[in-house]
């Protein structure tokens, strides 16, 4: 039993797909398959149920894997402690969010304070970002919605209201507040379901008993207010994209109803080893989104 053969291991055992595994691992599927089988030949016990080609991690296997992902979670946190003490690199930081656009600016202001630092992002959904944080695939992820689970921390970024937006020749343009019953007809431009606006769309209706129109749905949050801006519908968007969107013909109106807001915070595995370059962009975050608030404030 060897290092290798617990990375190949724990790869199989997440996908239970000997292939996929091989691919993510860039080898050859034979080396894994061989891997697996003196695996199990070493510890006297089948790691998965195999029926054809299927397969599927049993009990042995879901009790293997949890203490060859603290072994090995435990490994490459020494690894990157060790990096950090000895100043042998200037580290690296892998960031994901349901899209990446608001992290423009701070992305952009990270890496000019700290250019030797390589940055990692990833646009994943909620259900995605646990799973890359539970692997270790990331040390951070920007959630507009709560994500949750075990040895998980969260800190809050900011607190904005969302707004309706509709395009500026529509008939409620010159409208400052509407309710949700008055838009429960109009055609919504959303995300699909599992990203933050569709779950505050459908909270929002569900509020009147009835479910949204939708006339586009896509899994970039950051396309909605051209595509409303194209006459396709009307969309929810958070009021700080109100400063930044001017050269958009959009109309933005407040929707008469409590807690139309998104909340941001920045999850981390709290178990997990916090690099120095991972310090200090966490720091850089909450300066950064602290600042973006109160320019908000400002132009209002």
């Amino acid at each position: 039993m060897d290092l290798l053969s617990l990375r190949y291991f724990r790869e199989v055992a997440r996908r239970e797909h000997v292939s996929r595994a091989a691919e993510e691992l860039r080898v050859a599927q034979p080396s894994v398959s061989r891997t697996i089988a003196r695996l199990e030949a070493d510890l006297g016990v089948p790691l998965f149920d195999r029926q054809g080609r299927t397969i599927r991690l049993n009990r042995y296997g879901a009790a293997f894997l949890a203490r060859v992902e603290r072994a090995l979670d435990e490994l490459d946190d020494a690894r990157r402690e060790m990096a950090d003490a000895a100043g042998l690199d200037a580290g690296s930081v892998a960031v994901a969010a349901e899209t990446l656009l608001p992290l423009t600016e701070l992305l952009a202001g990270f890496r000019a304070a700290h250019p030797g630092v390589t940055v990692r992002c990833l646009q994943s959904t909620p259900e995605e970002m646990r799973t890359q944080l539970r692997a270790g695939e990331v040390d951070f992820c920007f959630a507009s919605q709560p994500l949750s689970g075990p040895g998980l921390g969260a800190v809050r970024l900011l607190r904005e209201e969302v707004m309706l937006v509709v395009p500026a020749g529509h008939p409620l343009a010159a409208r400052e507040r509407v309710t949700v019953a008055e838009i429960a007809d109009e055609p919504f431009i959303t995300t699909r379901a599992g990203h933050w606006p569709r779950a505050l769309l459908e909270r929002l209706f569900s509020g009147i008993g009835r479910r949204p129109v939708i006339s586009c749905e896509g899994d970039e949050p950051g396309a909605t207010h051209y595509l409303v801006a194209a006459g396709l519908g009307v969309g929810l968007i958070p009021a700080m994209g109100r400063a930044e969107l001017p050269h958009v013909p959009l109309a933005w109106l407040h929707l008469d109803t409590p807690d139309c807001v998104r909340i941001m915070s920045l999850v981390r595995r709290e178990d997990s080893y916090l690099s120095t370059a991972a310090g200090r962009f966490r720091d850089m975050a909450v300066a950064h989104f602290a600042e973006r608030a109160q320019r908000t404030l400002s132009d209002r």
